[in-house]
């Protein structure tokens, strides 16, 4: 006689926190440990984006002084020196 394949329960809500709190505070670990690899980093920040975690760069803040040393970039000059200038008309 062949057995019937029970399929399992959907998880629940608890089960997807739990998920969620063991990869959030796995990519703590690494991080603050300073054992996260450059994957671990982009993986980090797609899990925050993927939650729609943002931040907001208040004066002295650290996403504030990574703010500070990134260049600025000129859509303007990154144009012209890809495209070349236009005739003026």
């Amino acid at each position: 006689m062949e057995q019937v394949r029970v399929l399992p329960k959907k998880a629940t809500e608890d089960k997807f926190n739990e998920l969620h709190n063991l990869v959030t505070e796995d990519f703590l670990r690494r991080v603050r440990s300073g054992e996260a690899s450059t994957q671990d980093l982009k993986a980090a920040c797609d899990w925050l984006k993927t939650n729609d975690i943002t931040g907001v760069a208040y004066t002295g803040s650290p996403l504030d002084k990574l703010n500070k040393i990134l260049p600025t970039v000129d859509p303007e000059l990154v144009k012209r020196r890809m495209y070349g200038t236009k005739a003026s008309r």
